[in-house]
């Protein structure tokens, strides 16, 4: 048995002040007020859930399309939790068949191999709509066949899987059979209609990937998907890459107006370049740049993001001026719920995984635990 003696607790729901949090195993076993006197544990400052980003293509100059190993996903894992990241969903762009049967396979032996960190997999692709492609290759995408798309999508119980299509390009009934089959679907990449997108919806599609980037856009008199995305009392979620450079502060601001931030979850949209020093590196065969915070190949187009977790909750605080709760709320209890994990991540209470952060005053990440065990401690600074 370990014990936290928090001064400050976000238990998901509301903040709590001097808390003893006692961990056994892999499990949050009791939260209590903390005793007077007791001294017998580790002193956190600020004690917040763990963030889960269901959408993280690598880090740590790791890409999971370039090597889908678990050598990578241990290296996405480990990189990702300096930033807060406790749970991932690692992120296929894409890709050959033969690519995505790899890092399938590769998934479900992390998940039988209970490997700290690992949720299932999200294919971004490759049924998407080529003039919404944005850094996917053309030549990738394409239709699906129905049984080379099954074999991708056994996973172990407590595997999850996701999919990002654009519903115009596939058959009518294709989502409804993903949806069958277990699969969470989200429209992304996509030039449908707004009646198109809802069609999905309808047939059981539960999200919208990098909400305004490569969608078609709300006008007038046609919504596009992202009027889709935006229409409230609809089961669905909206993926948020809040850097600053994909939406801009005041968008994402009408963005949580329409939708509320009960339906909006932070995600990175990560590549390698998270903890990576590289200022310039490959992205399926194009050069990518790194300046500033933000990636592009060389002819301007975004090619997924440099941010991570942690950057987003602060960012979400102060590009879009949520409060402290609702933030952290975006990066844990949000996404928790749209993958239906919200009775193991997402809150600090007895019975849910001991997968939590320490923070200091400034949002910056001070210590990490998954499933129990401490990943990530930052270096004390020099007095």
């Amino acid at each position: 048995m370990s014990k936290l003696l928090v001064r400050r607790l976000f238990d998901g729901e509301q903040w709590l002040s001097q808390q003893t949090v006692e961990i056994k195993g892999q499990q949050i076993v009791s939260v209590r007020p903390r005793q007077e006197g007791e001294l017998d544990g580790i002193e956190v400052d600020k004690l917040v859930p763990g963030f889960i980003d269901v959408h993280v293509n690598g880090g740590g100059g790791a890409l999971f399309n370039h090597e889908p190993s678990l050598a990578s996903l241990n290296t996405m894992v480990q990189v990702h939790a300096q930033y807060g990241t406790v749970a991932m969903m690692p992120t296929l762009i894409s890709d050959d068949f033969s690519i995505m049967s790899k890092a399938h396979k590769v998934i479900n032996l992390a998940i039988d191999g209970e490997m700290p960190g690992i949720l299932g997999i999200h294919y971004e692709g490759p049924y998407l709509n080529p003039v919404r492609k944005g850094v996917h290759n053309e030549d990738k995408l394409r239709s699906p066949t129905e049984d080379k798309v099954a074999s991708l999508l056994t996973l172990p119980e407590s595997g999850k899987l996701m999919v990002t299509l654009a519903p115009e390009q596939v058959p009518a009934d294709f989502v409804s059979w993903l949806v069958a089959q277990g699969a969470i679907v989200c429209i992304g990449h996509s030039a449908a209609t707004y009646e198109q997108a809802m069609a999905a919806v309808n047939n059981g599609a539960r999200g919208f990937t990098h909400l305004f980037n490569a969608m078609s856009g709300l006008t007038s008199r046609e919504p596009g998907v992202v009027g889709a995305a935006l229409q409230k009392g609809q089961d669905t979620w909206c993926g948020l890459i809040a850097d600053g450079h994909h939406v801009h502060p005041a968008v994402m601001q009408i963005a949580l107006a329409a939708k509320g931030c009960e339906r909006i979850m932070l995600v990175t949209d990560a590549i390698q370049s998270v903890g990576h020093d590289a200022s310039e590196m490959a992205l399926l065969g194009k050069k990518v740049i790194r300046h500033q915070g933000k990636v592009t190949t060389e002819d301007g187009t975004l090619a997924g993001s440099d941010l991570d977790m942690a950057s987003a909750v602060r960012n979400a605080v102060k590009l879009i001026g949520v409060d402290e709760a609702s933030a952290l709320q975006m990066a844990s209890l949000r996404p928790a719920e749209f993958l239906g994990l919200d009775h193991e991540f997402g809150r600090i209470k007895a019975g849910y995984r001991a997968s939590l952060v320490a923070l200091d005053n400034d949002l910056l990440v001070q210590q990490t635990w998954i499933d129990g065990k401490c990943v990530y401690q930052a270096e004390l600074a020099e007095v």
